[in-house]
């Protein structure tokens, strides 16, 4: 973790990234999510199920992230911090298990559109809560980027959607959660350090997600091997990575913003579908994410 923050400050000596710096971290959180997906799909392909890639990314990418927090572990840190960043992790699994729930009843893009709604959701939020009405660039922003994450996600060039209204309703809390855990990274835990907060709140979304997908590969060898080459992979881009990113990141960039930076998540999940999978990307899909990539920099302006 060390080296990521040092290789930062290392530019920054020559380029003063100083507005640039924290935005940026937000940005590769959101990226990070976005492999996900097509490291899930090649994983469902080789015979692993939803509770095995679940439980897998969340136990491999404790296995890499508690030894840095161990390390940086303040002396002074109480119990009750200790708690209340386990609770404030527990959006993070609800994320997880209710965009799968979605993913049952409705199509995937359909799911993409729903959980994007989170950017919506965390303006709101940030305007709520510190009294302050967002900026003519947030909302410029948010313009650009709902539309094209529907053209992005080609929701309205695929085939006819399927949808229920519990299908419907799981998607919207994804977004929901996924705001909530966005907003508590940059509230939560100020003065703990980072690698330590993300850490703990990784574990918060962990004990949900054993509780409701108990990884019950621990128990077979087998099954772990199988799982272990996904689950490294997932365990990194999806618990490590992003929670310290986020972490370092939101405190400075506020709830806000950061709704617009993890964006990224979509255009980055589209385009390794296409070079890695071959899957083909229409062009209204291409528009999609060139409205985003504008959202992006003009919400950070």
């Amino acid at each position: 973790m060390a080296f990521l923050c040092a290789g930062i400050a290392g530019v920054s000596g020559g380029i003063d990234l100083s507005k640039y710096r924290y935005p940026l971290l937000v940005f590769l959180g959101g990226a990070c999510f976005g492999i996900l997906s097509t490291v899930v799909k090649i994983a469902y392909a080789s015979g692993i199920d939803r509770t095995g890639v679940s439980s897998g990314q969340f136990f491999f990418g404790l296995l890499f992230l508690l030894p840095f927090a161990w390390r940086a572990w303040p002396r002074d840190m109480s119990a009750r911090q200790i708690l209340l960043l386990l609770a404030a992790g527990i959006p993070t699994g609800c994320t997880t298990l209710f965009y799968y729930h979605s993913l049952e009843t409705v199509s995937a893009s359909l799911a993409v559109v729903l959980l994007f709604q989170y950017i919506l959701i965390a303006l709101v939020l940030e305007t709520l809560l510190h009294r302050t009405m967002p900026s003519h660039q947030k909302i410029l922003a948010v313009l650009l980027l709902l539309p094209g994450s529907v053209l992005a996600s080609g929701v309205l060039t695929g085939a006819p959607l399927a949808a229920d209204a519990k299908g419907v309703f799981y998607g919207l809390l994804s977004a929901a959660s996924y705001a909530i855990t966005l907003f508590l990274n940059g509230t939560v835990g100020r003065g703990v350090p980072s690698v330590c907060k993300a850490a703990i709140m990784a574990s918060g979304g962990a004990l949900l997600t054993f509780f409701m997908l108990p990884p019950a590969f621990l128990l077979d060898g087998q099954a772990f091997l199988q799982i272990l080459p996904y689950g490294l992979v997932l365990g990194v881009l999806g618990v490590t990575l992003p929670p310290l990113l986020f972490a370092i990141g939101i405190p400075h960039t506020g709830v806000g913003l950061a709704g617009i930076l993890t964006s990224s998540e979509l255009v980055i999940a589209m385009l390794s579908a296409h070079f890695i999978l071959g899957e083909p990307v229409s062009m209204a899909a291409w528009i999609g994410i060139a409205m985003i990539f504008a959202g992006i920099v003009i919400g950070n302006r």
